[in-house]
C-alpha cells in the first residue's frame, strides 16, 4: 500500500512539472513483462526490410510528401549491424521520382500486424539534428471519424522527438507522448501525456513502450512509467505500428536548413505482446 501511495505522489509531482514545461526523468513504476506473452516482433536480422512486416506509410511506392520533406521506402534500410536505419539526406536530383528535397521514411504494419491491447515496445537511438522529428506511434483509419470520442480509434504517440534544437540540455534531450482523436480538422482533440528527459537519447539506445488496456494507456521509457491517460475514451479498435522521421522548415522541430549534422534513426527491435 505504501509503495502505491509513493508511486502516485511521484506521478503527481511529475505532472506538475510537465504542466510547467519542465521535462522530468522517468521514475514511475517498473514494467512487469511477466504479465505478457510475445506475439509479434521484428529484430531486423534478415538483411533487408521485411515486407511481410512493414509497408510504406501513407503511400504505395515512389516518393510521398510529408511535412517539409519526403518519404521514400528506399530510405528504410536494414544494415550489417542487424538494425533498421532510417537516415535523412538532401537529394539535389530527388529520389524515387520526387523533386529535390530532404528525404527519410515512414513505415507501418497496416494490414500486416494490427492489435488491440497489450504492450508495444521499440528499442532505438534517435536521430540527431535540428528539424528532425522521429516517432514511434500507432494509428487506425477510424481515428478520422468525428464523433466526440477516441474509442473508435486514436493516434497514440508512444514517443516523439522534436526537441534537438533546444538550447537547454535538459529540454534538448527530451521526448513527448501524445494522444489524438477525431481526425485532424476543426474537431481534432489532443492531449500531452508525458514530457520526459532521456539520458543521451541521440547517442545511446533506450526502450519506448506503451501498455494499452480497456481502461487506460500507460507510457514507459526504459521500463518505467512516464504517464497514464484515458483521454477521449480508450481506443477499442485494432491499431497498427508506425516508425517515422519527418522534416520541418518552421515548426516545433525547428528548421532542418539550419542543420549541420543529421544522424540516422536506428531501431534495434520492435516487439508486441498480449496480456496472458
Amino acid at each position: 500500500m505504501l509503495q502505491r501511495i509513493i508511486a502516485w505522489i511521484v506521478f503527481a509531482a511529475q505532472t506538475v512539472l510537465i504542466w510547467a514545461g519542465i521535462p522530468v526523468t522517468p521514475r514511475g513504476q517498473k514494467l512487469d513483462l511477466d504479465r505478457f506473452t510475445l506475439v509479434w516482433s521484428d529484430e531486423f536480422g534478415a538483411g533487408a526490410l521485411d515486407t511481410a512486416n512493414w509497408r510504406g506509410h501513407n503511400y504505395t511506392g515512389g516518393a510521398s510528401k510529408r511535412q517539409d520533406g519526403w518519404w521514400c521506402l528506399d530510405m528504410a534500410q536494414v544494415r550489417d549491424d542487424n538494425m533498421l536505419h532510417i537516415p535523412s539526406a538532401y537529394f539535389e536530383d530527388g529520389l524515387a521520382g520526387g523533386p529535390a528535397g530532404y528525404y527519410s521514411a515512414g513505415i507501418n504494419t497496416k494490414g500486416l500486424h494490427e492489435q488491440k491491447y497489450g504492450y508495444f515496445e521499440a528499442r532505438c537511438k534517435l536521430p540527431k539534428g535540428e528539424g528532425l522529428w522521429s516517432a514511434f506511434w500507432m494509428q487506425c483509419d477510424a481515428m478520422g471519424n468525428v464523433d466526440g470520442s477516441g474509442r473508435d480509434g486514436m493516434e497514440i504517440d508512444i514517443y516523439e522527438s522534436p526537441y534537438y534544437r533546444e538550447a537547454c540540455r535538459w529540454k534538448k534531450n527530451a521526448v513527448t507522448s501524445n494522444l489524438h482523436y477525431d481526425g485532424y480538422g476543426e474537431a481534432h482533440r489532443v492531449t500531452n501525456t508525458a514530457y520526459c528527459h532521456v539520458k543521451k537519447p541521440y547517442d545511446t539506445f533506450h526502450t519506448y513502450g506503451l501498455e494499452w488496456n480497456e481502461n487506460e494507456y500507460i507510457f514507459y521509457i526504459d521500463g518505467k512509467v512516464t504517464g497514464r491517460s484515458s483521454f477521449g475514451g480508450v481506443s477499442q479498435a485494432p491499431e497498427y505500428l508506425v516508425l517515422s522521421v519527418e522534416h520541418q522548415f518552421k515548426g516545433w522541430a525547428g528548421d532542418i536548413r539550419n542543420n549541420t549534422e543529421m544522424t540516422d534513426f536506428v531501431i534495434d527491435y520492435v516487439r508486441v505482446y498480449q496480456y496472458k
